[in-house]
């Protein structure tokens, strides 16, 4: 993909809610995203009450995936995020392998969260 056509896409989906992936009612922003020097991309998610993300792994083409994972808001109940082998957690940070680790979130009981989400790729071109 070309850069002005990378631009143009990154223009079209940036600082817009939209639905996550996984049709579980929780939604995101795009804030960030570049493909080199290192691929990434940057999020703000919103898990409004009743959401929930399944068990799941996010497969990349090559290379190994991380993810940090910041929580800004956690709702009064619920929105636990759960990963058997994370790489560093506490209470609000997690960093995490979502290519090679099952995650999920609970559902949300009693507000909403919002986490800051920063994923990149190493061992893989720019392409």
């Amino acid at each position: 993909m070309s850069l002005f056509a990378q631009a143009r896409s990154y223009a079209a989906l940036a600082f817009r809610w939209q639905y996550g992936r996984q049709g579980t009612g929780y939604d995101k922003m795009l804030l960030a995203t570049a493909t080199w020097p290192l691929p990434f991309d940057s999020y703000l998610i919103r898990y409004p009450e009743g959401s929930a993300i399944p068990p799941h792994t996010d497969p990349v083409r090559s290379g190994r995936h991380y993810r940090l994972n910041v929580v800004l808001k956690s709702p009064k109940s619920g929105g636990e995020f759960i990963c058997a082998t994370p790489i560093f957690a506490t209470k609000r940070i997690k960093l995490f392998r979502p290519d090679a680790c099952e995650h999920s979130v609970t559902r949300v009981v009693g507000g909403s969260r919002y986490v800051f989400s920063l994923g990149w790729v190493l061992g893989r071109s720019a392409g």
